[in-house]
């Protein structure tokens, strides 16, 4: 019999992970409920006029980025856009802000500048720990903006701050990753249809 490659093992494994991950995510029911709360707070914040607003590092600004704009372009059906923005755009905004103030405050001094009341902030942070993310959803809480956040096993800091937090319960970055990622497309679908029907 032939020996199985170590590529081929690698493969199996990751594909096995992520496949069991999901299956977790499936039964917990605590997960669901949150994600069903968090997309109708969402919904009823666009229907209100209000907007999302996405931010994250690295991955989880790539995540951020893609869901404002599955909103402002469409998911999976024609409708009209939705207002959500990512903070991880403007590279001289989040230049000037690390610069002239700290890298901490990337994200919380333009949530100071655009959210408003009704406005509902997604912070993802896979560790749940990064500060400029935490310091986003505090000043949030304070200009009255509901939060989600979206993290690994246990939740880290960030979750202590949100009015929402989806735990993954993993601790592997890329696996995390890729449920965030899977999370966030229920969410848009949920609200797509909310929205367009």
């Amino acid at each position: 019999m032939k020996a199985v490659s170590s590529t081929l093992q690698l493969i199996t494994e990751r594909l096995r992970e992520s496949a069991e991950l999901k299956t977790a995510l499936l039964h917990d029911e605590e997960l669901v409920e949150v994600l069903d709360s968090a997309a109708q707070v969402c919904v009823s914040a666009l229907n209100s006029g209000g907007k999302l607003i996405f931010c994250g590092n690295g991955g989880s600004a790539a995540d951020a980025q893609h869901l404002a704009a599955e909103l402002v372009g469409r998911y999976l059906r024609e409708r009209t856009a939705l207002a959500a923005i990512a903070l991880t755009t403007n590279s001289s905004c989040l230049t000037a802000i690390g610069n002239d103030y700290s890298y901490e405050e990337v994200f919380s001094r333009q949530i100071e500048a655009l959210g408003i009341r009704g406005d509902f902030l997604i912070g993802i942070s896979t560790s749940g720990t990064s500060p400029n993310i935490i310091q986003a959803l505090r000043v949030a809480k304070r200009k009255e903006l509901t939060t989600i956040a979206m993290t690994g096993k246990g939740g880290g800091k960030l979750g202590d701050h949100a009015d929402f937090c989806l735990k993954i319960p993993s601790q592997q970055t890329p696996r995390i990753q890729e449920a965030h990622i899977l999370l966030g497309h229920i969410l848009c679908e949920i609200i797509e249809e909310s929205l367009a029907s």
